[in-house]
């Protein structure tokens, strides 16, 4: 397995007709008895699974491309390739391919695909019209050449026969020679001809006419024939712009002529796709697939090439982050890192993964923390790209590296302080790069893609390593701009290293709304770090104040601000709205809005509506007790009615409630203690179970000699009245007895009675039932315990 000749990537064409990566491994070529003939076989390196296993049949076409790329289809539109670590693995596996199928091996190519339709035309045309006779290359007879060129692209197997006669005869050179003839002899008819004649060429759709087209001594060519366009009345000027405008800058001297040759050749063929080329129509779209993964195949070895190569890369980053380094050269290195970044776009998800672990191995993110601090506007805005690349590969990299950085002094030194400090500086009018920017700090502070897993306290780590050290430089233009003393501490400790700027200013309000709408998607995702930083730095207070604003965007930027955090019904948030008078501001807004009907007035009203459909009961009694007055006269909308009539049903319970336990007593302490219990709670029982029992005997004692009494009536006194329970001592006596001519006695549950609270018990020795109802009609029975 250690043979890198026969190291192998496989690849399989997807329906979007791009190449998808299967993994990497070994092939070799042996008899499967299964399948009953010679097969190619990849096995994972990493594992050694078996990645492909593919019979070789004597009927499939194989391509050979690039010296080292194999590629076959095995059924309708599933295609393969194996991309060969070396050119000798190739050339061993195709020689084998071919020998299998019976084929010389210097052909690029082991059959002609014929589909079953093709195969049935190819009985009913005579078998001349597939002997495609190319006519001699002149200049006579270009006219016809372009002629059969355009005539064969409808079959796919005149086609394949065209591309063949092309190869085995050399003509693409000598039709390449003949276009510098007739641009020598400005021959416009013969250079237009040409031009089809490429075009068509490029159309066929073959690796093998590509490797030709593409090389370094026939590109050029190549191009100069695609800017004679017929349809044009002077030519393009694609030549000119590709030596002379397009100039090739290495920031680091690449050694290697063959990484060099691959990059040129990479950004002009990319070039002749997407500006020379026309778009292609709908029956034309899969003509150039091959040219697609052509360009695929090359930028995925620049990647690997530039990867491998340790030492190219750390000299990058060091000159990268040497404070020696010019700007202009500081300038290309960033743009060179960008442009690799953009690259590995192409590479498939676990490429990629080792690619931006050996940039972060190679210290891509303090380099980062240097250039995106720097005064050029350039090398920002190509770092805040690099950036972006990275924290959408892996906001946990990214993350994991701020909480390692050393705590300096200075905050501002801290990357997530610098890319805040980019955002809040952004000097574009419509503040592109600060909306960049405030989405890359979402993914950053978004708790749904910390890794609970493999680290459960990353999302803990990082929130409290924010809110201290971050979060003071977001907020500080928002503190800055609703101050009303300049010399606040707010002020001082939030903004003293950012220019203040003008509220009314558009700009500085986009910036404003940017920041809100982070705050308040804090607010939904961060429930203990922001409420602690709201609570401790009042910000709704000072978010209220935008309420204000001549722009209409940042007064409802602020009132969703609030409008998330009544959402959340959360009784903290409601006594500081309540214990601030915040509900001012907005309903000042109302009003200052008129009958105008428009968003805010819209917003403004559904807040309330969803505070009286959740029956937010603190909120909606602060509400009508200081607001009602002034919203009273609303009635297009039944919202503050409702909110009263909320408010009325609540006064009315309470009073009922109150009635209720207008005659209770005051509670002394053991009770209150007994009735806040919960009835599952059972600790302390035993300990008092004794003295409840003989307080019970007591009781039962003097209520006996009571009731006797009576029965006999010598107790005149009461003209008539049941004898009153004594209580059971002397703390339990009420207060209230001159409010009520019939004490009370709440007695606890006896120890041998399970259930919480029972009431007067009918004892066996009572006969006189109707002393019983007068009883019960003078001593109230037990109410509920507080806690029910």
């Amino acid at each position: 397995m250690s043979d890198t000749r026969r190291r192998v990537k496989v690849y399989t064409l997807n329906e979007d007709r791009q190449w998808d990566d299967r993994g990497t491994g070994h092939v070799s070529s042996t008899f499967v008895e299964r399948l009953k003939g010679i097969s190619l076989l990849v096995r994972a390196e990493s594992d050694g699974s078996l990645l492909l296993e593919s019979k070789i049949s004597p009927n499939t076409a194989y391509q050979k491309q690039q010296d080292t790329l194999i590629v076959w289809s095995e059924a309708d539109n599933y295609d393969l390739a194996l991309s060969f670590q070396e050119k000798a693995g190739c050339d061993e596996i195709w020689e084998k391919i071919c020998q299998v199928q019976g084929k010389d091996p210097t052909l690029d190519i082991t059959q002609d695909p014929i589909d079953e339709s093709e195969e049935e035309r190819f009985e009913e045309i005579p078998e001349t019209s597939h002997l495609v006779e190319l006519p001699p290359c002149e200049l006579s007879r270009l006219e016809e050449i372009a002629d059969l060129v355009t005539s064969v692209l409808s079959s796919p197997i005149r086609r394949e026969k065209l591309a063949l006669a092309l190869m085995s005869e050399g003509y693409i050179k000598k039709l390449l020679g003949l276009f510098r003839v007739c641009e020598d002899l400005d021959n416009r008819e013969g250079l237009h001809h040409l031009y089809e004649i490429v075009r068509g060429v490029l159309f066929l759709n073959k690796a093998a006419l590509f490797e030709v087209m593409f090389s370094d001594d026939c590109i050029m060519d190549v191009v100069g024939c695609l800017e004679y366009d017929p349809a044009l009345v002077q030519p393009k000027r694609h030549r000119e712009f590709l030596t002379k405008t397009a100039k090739f800058k290495e920031v680091i001297p690449i050694t290697d002529s063959e990484l060099r040759q691959k990059i040129h050749q990479t950004y002009r063929v990319q070039y002749i796709q997407d500006i020379i080329l026309p778009t292609p129509s709908v029956f034309e779209e899969n003509f150039l697939s091959t040219l697609t993964s052509f360009i695929f195949f090359n930028k995925v070895e620049i990647v690997s090439m530039l990867q491998e190569d340790e030492k190219f890369l750390t000299e990058v980053f060091a000159q990268l982050t040497d404070e020696a380094t010019e700007d202009c050269k500081r300038r290309e290195l960033v743009n060179f890192v960008k442009e690799f970044c953009a690259f590995s776009q192409t590479l498939q998800p676990q490429n990629r993964d080792a690619f931006f672990k050996t940039l972060a191995n190679l210290g891509i993110l303090p380099a980062l923390e240097i250039v995106m601090g720097m005064d050029d506007l350039q090398v920002r805005a190509a770092a805040t790209d690099i950036f972006s690349y990275l924290v959408e590969f892996s906001p946990s990299m990214v993350r994991e590296f701020v909480m390692q950085e050393p705590q300096q002094t200075d905050d501002d030194v801290l990357l997530i302080n610098v890319v805040i400090k980019q955002m809040i500086c952004d000097s574009d009018p419509e503040l592109g790069g600060a909306v960049q920017l405030m989405g890359l700090l979402r993914t950053l502070i978004d708790p749904e893609n910390m890794l609970a897993s493999t680290n459960k306290t990353e999302k803990t780590e990082f929130l409290s390593f924010f809110y201290k050290y971050c979060m003071h430089v977001l907020t500080a233009p928002l503190l800055a701009n609703t101050a009303h003393d300049n010399n606040s501490k707010d002020l001082q400790e939030g903004s003293t290293k950012i220019k203040p700027v003008c509220p009314d200013n558009f700009q500085t309000a986009q910036l404003l709304a940017l920041i809100l709408e982070l705050l308040t998607f804090c607010v939904e995702h961060h429930t203990y770090h922001i409420k602690t930083y709201i609570m401790n730095k009042d910000l709704l207070r000072r978010v209220l104040v935008l309420m204000n604003s001549k722009h209409t965007f940042l007064a409802l930027c602020a009132l969703r601000f609030m409008r998330r955090i009544i959402g959340l019904k959360d009784e903290y948030y409601n006594r500081y709205i309540i214990k601030g008078n915040l509900f001012e501001p907005v309903i000042n807004a109302l009003l200052d809005n008129g009958t105008r009907y428009n968003l805010l007035n819209s917003a403004i009203i559904e807040l309330f509506e969803f505070i009286k459909v959740e029956d937010v009961k603190s909120l909606i009694a602060h509400i009508v007790d200081n607001f009602y007055k002034a919203l009273e006269s609303i009635e297009y909308v039944q919202t503050f009615k409702g909110l009263k009539g909320r408010y009325e049903q609540e006064k009315d319970r309470q009073s009922q409630r109150l009635r209720y336990r207008r005659d209770a007593r005051p509670l002394d302490e053991d009770e209150e203690l007994w009735f806040n219990d919960d009835d599952d709670d059972d600790d302390g029982e035993a300990v008092e179970k004794s003295r409840m029992e003989e307080e019970l005997s007591d009781s039962y004692g003097k209520y006996m000699e009571a009731k006797k009494g009576a029965a006999n009536g010598s107790n005149g006194a009461n003209n008539g009245k049941a004898a009153v329970i004594p209580p059971a001592s002397p703390a339990l006596t009420p207060n209230n007895s001159s409010t009520s001519s019939v004490k009370t006695v709440a007695l606890p549950a006896t120890p041998a009675v399970k259930t919480a609270m029972v009431g007067l018990v009918d004892y066996p020795d009572d006969e006189d039932e109707e002393e019983d109802e007068e009883e019960e009609e003078q001593s109230p029975r037990k109410r509920p315990r507080l806690s029910s």
